[in-house]
């Protein structure tokens, strides 16, 4: 079964004003933890989640700061299975009750598989 996009980032420095510019006019739902830099962004109904996440020095607004982020149940054994197929990712990074990886796409935009979508809290 492949993997859906479930949620895109937006690498911001106005985190506040980005959660409440998509809340007031798309209707999304604010969700923030004190464990977790990410601000989450989610549909009312159905849609794709927004992750906004703070901007790194290097990062300047009008730049594309965008990621796909893929669900998937099981990123390690995603992680082998892409590699068999010529797809590598980077590190598995151990997040807030969640772990992703980081990989290009042929165009080398920013791409990530993430189980995410599926942490229990």
């Amino acid at each position: 079964m492949a993997p859906a996009l479930g949620r895109v980032i937006l690498y911001t420095g106005q985190i506040d004003s980005m959660a409440e510019f998509y809340a007031h006019h798309f209707g999304f739902s604010i969700v923030r933890s004190d464990t977790d830099r990410i601000v989450e962004l989610r549909p009312l109904s159905t849609g794709i989640t927004i992750l906004l996440h703070p901007a790194a020095k290097g990062q300047r607004a009008g730049q594309v700061l965008v990621k796909l982020v893929f669900d998937v149940e099981d990123v390690a054994a995603f992680c082998e299975t892409a590699r068999k197929d010529g797809l590598e990712f980077g590190k598995i990074h151990q997040a807030d009750g969640y772990v992703f990886a980081n990989a290009k796409d042929p165009a080398k935009n920013a791409i990530q598989i993430s189980n995410r979508a599926f942490k229990t809290s």
